[in-house]
């Protein structure tokens, strides 16, 4: 299981799974990264890296995401693989009756001398949903998607004059939901943030949850909907070797210990991580928009359970915890891909510091699959390293 991290302005933490993943490249003229260290015979070619990562049993993963979702758990429901407080993770979830701000936070009433923006209303979101149910989060024709389904049920909402310039343009009623960050075809999300506005007074939050919780039943769910006092932003979230004198056979296994201290090292540092992105535009494959900060990273092993599993059953599955400001596109899941290939190597613990330096993205592994993937949720506060879930 991959985590994802939370970040300022928002902070997302994801969790990623790993009874192991990767994608490969098709066909058999793939050319290979031509890697000088030590241990580059025995790691694994991008073929092996997804041959391996796509025989673990994912399915109990996605069946331990669906349970989640269904039961409106959020990230509640992965604080018991840990050993934590399930009522640290637990959000409000009354609906209209979260409306009070709290102490710390600083309201904007609008001013009655204003327009425009200061006079619509906007609700936050949080939602759940499973994303082997959908093509990802972002609305495209002719696929089911979150956005697709969430802006469709907010279309009864929206005010009179868009639905108008909707229908003058033969479009369809739907509301404009601007989400924290988007996630692929396959990722799950616990507590996902994403904003709606509209200038009708009598929205009520309620309404709001009541409708989406109708459009996928056990798929996706609202958490929480409460109303906000100005908009949301929504800036684009050892071992074990077999080795022979003359045969190098390459490892089948990896040391979790070994995995956690390889991506520990990404901990607390600035960097540029171009190499673990993929499908990124030209612009954005070079300086300041490649670079992301790591508060947290970690691993560890956690029993998966089922519904009908009692606590001495469960499948062992590697847990990689990631915080960060933002991630890249597909930047987890090479990252998780990447560290376990390299700790089933024997790579050094700087493994991946050195990887930032390559010169082709051959040099990481490919994506894990997105299964295993989970935004746990996305954070607008500092960093709090106890409300993490693998902590020393």
């Amino acid at each position: 299981m991959a985590t994802a991290a939370r970040a300022n302005p928002a902070r997302a933490r994801a969790a990623a799974f790993s009874t192991a993943a990767a994608a490969a490249a098709e066909g058999d003229d793939h050319v290979h990264y031509k890697h000088t260290d030590a241990c580059h015979h025995l790691r694994w070619t991008a073929k092996e890296s997804y041959e391996y990562m796509y025989a673990r049993p994912w399915s109990r993963v996605v069946d331990f995401y669906a349970e989640l979702v269904r039961t409106g758990a959020g990230a509640a429901g992965l604080a018991n693989l840990f050993g934590k407080d399930e009522s640290e993770y637990i959000l409000d979830t009354n609906g209209e009756d979260y409306t009070t701000p709290s102490e710390n936070q600083t309201t904007i009433k609008p001013s009655k001398d204003r327009g425009g923006r200061w006079e619509r209303v906007t609700f936050k979101i949080v939602l759940s949903y499973h994303g082997s149910s959908f093509d990802g989060w972002q609305k495209q024709p002719g696929l089911n998607t979150v956005q697709g389904l969430v802006e469709k049920h907010l279309g009864q909402f929206v005010d009179e004059k868009k639905a108008k310039q909707l229908q003058a343009r033969s479009l369809p009623i739907e509301g404009c939901a601007v989400v924290a960050g988007r996630t692929d075809k396959g990722v799950t999300a616990l507590q996902q943030v994403c904003s709606f506005y509209t200038w009708r007074k009598d929205v009520k939050s309620i309404y709001i949850k009541d409708s989406i919780n109708k459009a996928a039943p056990d798929k996706l769910r609202p958490l929480h909907v409460s109303e906000e006092a100005k908009p949301i932003s929504g800036e684009e979230q050892s071992s074990k070797i077999l080795e022979g004198s003359e045969y190098n056979i390459k490892p089948q296994s990896f040391d979790v210990a070994k995995v956690d201290r390889i991506i520990r090292q990404l901990e607390g540092k600035s960097l540029s991580y171009k190499m673990f992105a993929r499908d990124t535009q030209a612009s954005r494959s070079v300086g300041p928009p490649t670079e992301c900060f790591m508060f947290h990273s970690r691993a560890a092993v956690v029993k998966l359970h089922s519904a009908n599993e009692n606590c001495e059953e469960g499948i062992r599955a590697l847990c990689i915890e990631l915080v960060a400001n933002r991630f890249l596109r597909k930047m987890v899941r090479v990252l998780v891909a990447t560290t376990i290939r390299e700790a089933a190597a024997g790579a050094e613990e700087d493994a991946l510091l050195n990887l930032m330096e390559a010169t082709c993205r051959r040099a990481t592994a490919p994506p894990a699959p997105p299964e295993g993937l989970c935004l746990v949720d996305v954070g607008y506060e500092d960093f709090n390293r106890q409300r993490c879930f693998i902590v020393d």
